[in-house]
């Protein structure tokens, strides 16, 4: 049974100014693979802070497929100063993707759980 396809949008660690990128870029890289093991198709929008073309990646990324869940990862939801940007990314999400659900994330790691609790209907 297909689950249907998954946007994870986040925070590209690779950008983000005095950050060890690795750490989660590693735990982004697991997160992919748990997608994988529960055979549901992710695709990745990673976006940096000093970009002024971030809303226009989102946009493109939600634009881009039919999603059933869009997760928005902790670096957008958890950092107070970015507030005002995380809900940009949640009228964002429900303006290009109506149908999908909302979902949020612990962390890089968990981003398939936090899917597969509205894919599977329990969310």
């Amino acid at each position: 049974m297909a689950l249907g396809r998954v946007l994870v949008l986040g925070l590209d660690p690779t950008r983000i100014p005095g950050w060890d990128p690795e750490p989660v870029e590693a735990a982004i890289r697991r997160g992919q693979a748990r997608f994988a093991e529960h055979g549901i198709e992710a695709d990745l929008c990673l976006v940096a802070l000093d970009d002024n073309n971030a809303e226009a990646t989102i946009v493109a990324a939600l634009s881009g497929r039919d999603y059933a869940c869009v997760v928005i990862g902790g670096g957008i939801r958890k950092h107070e100063p970015l507030l005002e940007f995380f809900e940009k990314v949640v009228n964002l999400v429900r303006r290009h993707a109506p149908n999908a659900a909302i979902a949020f994330n612990r962390g890089p790691d968990d981003s398939a759980d936090a899917a597969l609790r509205w894919l599977r209907g329990s969310g």
